[in-house]
């Protein structure tokens, strides 16, 4: 019975890493222009992290610091849009220097997430930022509000390389 199920364990991981070994790499933006790209982003919409549940009024801000990471300040009400607001300051390192859009984002002590810029429009309004395991994506744009072809169109890039949406949420905004 133990050979049984060490067999099932061995099938099972292998399959897995085959799965995850398969998958392309997040196509991203051919250059961003991190002065531009820094500043507020609202929160439009996500597939979200278990921290980032029942989240509102979501605003990522963005600043280039001497060291040419961006520090990232996450800042929502949290519950409800009269919930209690909260902030978090993360550090994203920016890696892929040519086109500066493949960054580890920087977490709490060592625990770092691969952040992948896939979309920015050319007048730096909306953006889409992706990971390669397809679990969470950031839709995001300068105003709280995104024209619904606009979501539209985002929403088939991104099942275009592979996404499930089913998981994309709208973060509640009202500003």
């Amino acid at each position: 019975m133990k050979t049984l199920f060490r067999l099932i364990a061995v099938v099972g991981v292998a399959m897995l890493f085959s799965g995850c070994a398969n998958r392309e790499p997040i196509p991203v933006v051919d250059y961003v222009d991190l002065k531009r790209f820094s500043g507020d982003w609202y929160v439009i919409a996500s597939i979200p992290t278990p921290f980032e549940k029942n989240v509102f009024n979501a605003i990522e801000s963005y600043r280039l610091d001497e060291h040419g990471d961006m520090i990232t300040t996450f800042t929502y009400n949290k519950g409800g849009f009269d919930g209690e607001r909260k902030q978090h300051e993360f550090r994203g390192i920016v890696l892929d220097d040519p086109s500066n859009a493949i960054w580890k984002m920087q977490f709490w002590g060592p625990i770092k997430g691969d952040y992948k810029i896939f979309y920015v429009d050319p007048e730096y309004r909306v953006t889409v930022v992706a990971r390669d395991q397809r679990d969470y994506v950031w839709i995001m744009a300068r105003d709280w509000k995104l024209a619904p072809e606009k979501m539209t169109e985002l929403r088939q890039k991104l099942e275009a390389i592979g996404y499930d949406l089913q998981g994309l949420k709208t973060v509640p905004q009202k500003w």
